[in-house]
């Protein structure tokens, strides 16, 4: 695997030495802001450079290179493969009924014997990701790992752009197949947020908006424990998770609160929450927040025989990014020092994480993480 990246800040372009060849290059990840990504002038210049290869955009809350975050950027990564095809797939989610359906048919676009691994971008605001994730999950035949992200928009939640081979638009989802046995994957995602008060059980939901918590309103218990934050809701609710445990299941998953309305007194997350399950409350601890990046590039090593991967595709919630603040590239820096200068680094702040559980192995939906994908190529 050969790596080059690009890098456009303040208009202009900062191209990184390496002895990749651009006619063989496979696969050009492009993560940037909005107003950059919707530029044609970006896609014509990688277009122009990489001219044989598929070329995915997704627009982001910020962009991580190496080991700094930038914002106002775009970061594009270019890889010739040496021993690994790659298919990439888009659709569209006005093609579909429902975000079940999208997953299930970018599933069976890519679903082959010797597919190793599966890496998705989709619009962050007009995709229900639960639903994409258990779409992927009921076609994934041969098991293999799924990881990805939800675009960003800064912090405006109001559209996102994602596409392949063309200026991104919204609605799309592009989904890119890994095939052979050179291939290695390794993933690794972790909050570090501390958990507090006892577990409890959803009583009423719709699908990503919360009613009740053990029978009670779910917006009058919340508040309770906001104590002076209350005033600040619904921006204070980033420093106040639920941590979800899906019934007959040991997997935990974040769920960040987007939204409140009083007049039904209910909670929209970022991602579903379905009845039966178990949620306690979580708050923000800086440090081990920072810590948990560590963690997740640690696990991410375990894909490629604890070896330093080849790449290293970074994707943290921009929850993180809006609490951290000026401590930010403190959770890139740390992940640096876990890979060296040997990894290449990319990747960006989202509205949601793709990647497997820890313990199951299945594919899931992440709210406020730190999610690492690794690649090393034999």
């Amino acid at each position: 695997m050969i790596i080059k990246q690009h890098h456009y800040l303040n208009s202009t372009w900062k191209d990184y030495s390496s002895r990749l060849n651009s006619e063989k290059c496979q696969l050009v990840l492009v993560f940037g802001a909005s107003e950059c990504v919707l530029n044609p002038e970006i896609f014509n210049k990688l277009k122009s450079i990489y001219p044989n290869a598929d070329i995915v955009f997704s627009s982001t809350s910020g962009e991580i290179l190496d080991n700094e975050v930038f914002d106002d950027s775009v970061v594009a990564t270019a890889i010739e493969f040496e021993n690994t095809e790659v298919r990439c797939v888009q659709t569209n989610t006005k093609r579909h009924t429902t975000s079940l359906e999208t997953g299930q048919f970018l599933m069976n676009q890519l679903s082959a014997a010797d597919l190793s691994c599966m890496f998705v971008i989709a619009d962050g605001t007009k995709i229900n990701g639960s639903e994409l994730v258990e779409g992927l999950n009921s076609k994934n035949e041969y098991n293999v790992p799924i990881t990805g992200g939800l675009a960003g928009d800064s912090d405006k939640f109001e559209q996102t752009f994602t596409g392949l081979n063309n200026v991104p638009s919204q609605g799309n989802v592009v989904a890119i197949g890994f095939y052979g046995e050179h291939i290695q994957i390794g993933s690794g995602t972790l909050g570090g947020w501390d958990e507090f008060g006892h577990e409890r059980t959803i009583t009423l939901s719709d699908k990503n908006v919360l009613f009740e918590i053990d029978n009670k309103n779910a917006l009058g218990l919340y508040k309770q424990y906001l104590g002076d934050y209350v005033d600040e809701l619904p921006g204070s609710a980033l420093l106040f998770p639920l941590s979800l445990r899906l019934q007959g299941t040991d997997d935990h998953m974040i769920r960040t609160v987007l939204n409140i309305n009083e007049d039904d007194k209910s909670m929209t997350f970022a991602g579903n929450l379905p009845e039966g399950s178990k949620v306690r409350l979580m708050k923000a601890n800086f440090d081990k927040l920072i810590e948990a990046s560590s963690g997740a590039a640690i696990n991410s090593k375990t894909g490629s025989g604890n070896t330093q991967p080849d790449l290293a595709i970074l994707i943290s919630c921009v929850g993180r990014k809006l609490i951290l603040q000026d401590r930010t590239s403190e959770e890139v820096e740390v992940v640096k020092e876990i890979f060296g200068d040997h990894t290449t680094i990319s990747g960006f702040y989202s509205y949601g994480e793709i990647a497997p559980f820890f313990k199951s192995g299945s594919c899931g939906l992440h709210n406020q993480t730190m999610t690492i994908v690794t690649f090393t190529e034999s």
